[in-house]
C-alpha cells in the first residue's frame, strides 16, 4: 500500500489515500475525508511506482 498526497477538487484541502500498488491500473469513487464528496481516483503503477494519479469531482 501507498499513502499519496493530493488538493480535493471540492474542498482544495490537502488529504491523503491509500492507494494497493500491487494493482497495475485502478479506477475507483471513494469520499474526501474532509468534505466527504466523491472523488474519482485514478492511479496507474508501473513495478509498484505510481506512475500516474487523477482525483476528479464526478460532477458534470
Amino acid at each position: 500500500m501507498l499513502e499519496h498526497f493530493f488538493t480535493c477538487p471540492y474542498c482544495w484541502e490537502n488529504i491523503s489515500m491509500l492507494i494497493d500498488n500491487s494493482i497495475s491500473s485502478q479506477s475507483y469513487i471513494e469520499d474526501c475525508e474532509v468534505c466527504c464528496n466523491p472523488i474519482q481516483v485514478s492511479a496507474k503503477f508501473l513495478n509498484s511506482e505510481l506512475i500516474e494519479f487523477q482525483a476528479n469531482s464526478i460532477e458534470q
